[in-house]
């Protein structure tokens, strides 16, 4: 298809398609909107950054102008990826659209989305929790949703939605068309598709284990120590907005006060913040206010931004599937990004399982064919402990162990360490209680035991330096 005036869609979709510069259709969008046009049911996975909300969207809007009487049903994993489908779904629809949009989200006011659904709307896009939430308070009637779209479905399976979905398609009729899209296809996801599609067209546009083309990819195996040094010599070589990528939200919060007293326009955005806090920093972050954003997993999808030119992972993903989500936030629409990914010792065996999800009939990186070879990649064929000693060796750790024919144990030095002497315990570091202290301790007096912080002992009284009241130990025979 050269254009989309080919697809037969209505003129107020061509019309905002001209106003947002769409001009020609990417593969998926080429060979889902005809399909989806025709009212068949799709199984369809495609690379991120492709297009996919409008191959499902275009097709979603032009049923509901067509039919007053039908409603549609957008289900995605995360608030982000609704939050921009819903406005990817707007913008088509332009500002003067009679058709009426709510957005079914966690986090944000349930008196705010009963306000939308009260006003009759046909279109809803929202979130498994949330949808759910409205369809127990009967706040939500889905009985003439008949197009429905699943969107990341591997996702919202890996997040513990697959029973909200199931609970969410009972409320649906029946007789309905469905879309399903997912990075991946496994087991539990064709089996979802073969209770709930019917007869479904297979949509595969490229690989969905490979990034986009022209996302140049560098690695950088770095110690952890020198993570951070690194990252800022690579902030200040590179031009353009950047996005970090992190493991946890409090190395996010972290990293983000970092940057900033080092005069790097940074924010930092994770799932404990606000939703409405996230959405400004998104905006924010979209309109080119500050340069650096500081990210969980949770903007690894749904966070379309043109502008991103880098990716940095300062720590890899969990999950391997999602490095690729990752770097998809660059790239964005034919567009070219780099990514750089740190790579530490400790991170050998995540980048392993992310190598084998690149390269499924690769070796994996920097394996040889003999032996010596992967001795030499794990610290140059020494064992633990040093050299090439074997375990099993006890190490002498200088205490009271008595040698065969070696030197006696040595004897007090007074005031220093002690070990055992004449008379006394010989477990390694102690003295008997014959006028000895413990280790780094000194000596008692008198014939005392010498606890540490007391002075030894005088015979009928107190010990100087010692607790009132306390009583001289007998001294040791």
């Amino acid at each position: 298809m050269e254009d989309f005036n080919a697809f037969g869609l209505p003129e107020a979709l061509l019309k905002s398609l001209e106003r947002l510069n769409f001009e020609k259709p990417t593969p998926i969008q080429a060979q889902a909107i005809p399909v989806a046009l025709e009212g068949r049911d799709i199984l369809g996975s495609a690379q991120t950054g492709t297009g996919k909300t409008a191959a499902f969207g275009l097709p979603l809007l032009a049923k509901l102008m067509a039919n007053p009487k039908s409603s549609a049903l957008v289900v995605a994993p995360t608030r982000e990826l609704a939050t921009q489908v819903m406005k990817s779904l707007q913008d088509f629809l332009g500002r003067n659209s009679p058709i009426k949009t709510a957005l079914l989200i966690g986090g944000e006011s349930m008196f705010k989305q009963y306000k939308q659904l009260d006003a009759g709307p046909r279109l809803f896009v929202g979130t498994p929790g949330r949808i759910n939430d409205h369809l127990c308070r009967r706040s939500l009637e889905l009985g003439s949703a008949d197009f429905l779209v699943l969107d990341e479905t591997d996702r919202m399976l890996d997040m513990g939605f697959s029973v909200q979905i199931n609970k969410i398609l009972k409320h649906l009729p029946k007789k309905r068309q469905t879309l399903l899209f997912s990075a991946t296809l496994p087991e539990d996801i064709v089996k979802l598709a073969n209770s709930y599609l019917y007869n479904p067209e297979r949509i595969a546009v490229g690989s969905t284990r490979t990034p986009a083309v022209k996302i140049k990819q560098d690695l950088m195996r770095i110690p952890e120590a020198s993570k951070y040094s690194e990252l800022l010599e690579q902030l200040d070589q590179r031009q353009g907005s950047i996005i970090i990528f992190v493991k946890t939200k409090f190395n996010a919060d972290k990293m983000a006060k970092r940057l900033r007293r080092e005069d790097h326009s940074a924010e930092a955005i994770h799932g404990d913040l606000r939703h409405n806090k996230r959405e400004r920093l998104i905006k924010t972050f979209r309109n080119s206010e500050y340069r650096i954003l500081v990210a969980t997993d949770i903007a690894a999808r749904g966070l379309d931004i043109p502008h991103i030119e880098h990716v940095i992972n300062y720590d890899l993903p969990q999950c391997p599937e999602d490095y690729i989500h990752r770097i998809g936030r660059t790239a964005r629409a034919g567009a070219e990004g780099e990514a750089l990914c740190f790579i530490t010792p400790a991170d050998r065996y995540k980048w392993n399982a992310i190598h084998r999800l690149l390269n499924p009939d690769a070796k994996e990186p920097g394996s040889g064919s003999n032996r010596e070879a992967k001795r030499k990649r794990f610290g140059g064929g020494k064992r633990f402990g040093g050299g090439n000693k074997k375990f099993g060796k006890k190490p002498n750790f200088g205490g009271g162990f008595k040698k065969k024919g070696g030197k006696p144990p040595r004897k007090s030095d007074g005031e220093g360490r002690s070990e055992g002497g004449e008379g006394g315990n010989r477990r390694s570091g102690f003295k008997g209680r014959s006028g000895a202290g413990r280790p780094g301790f000194s000596k008692g007096r008198s014939g005392g035991s010498g606890r540490p912080g007391f002075g030894g002992g005088r015979p009928g009284g107190k010990r100087p330096g010692g607790r009132p009241g306390m009583k001289r130990r007998r001294a040791a025979a």
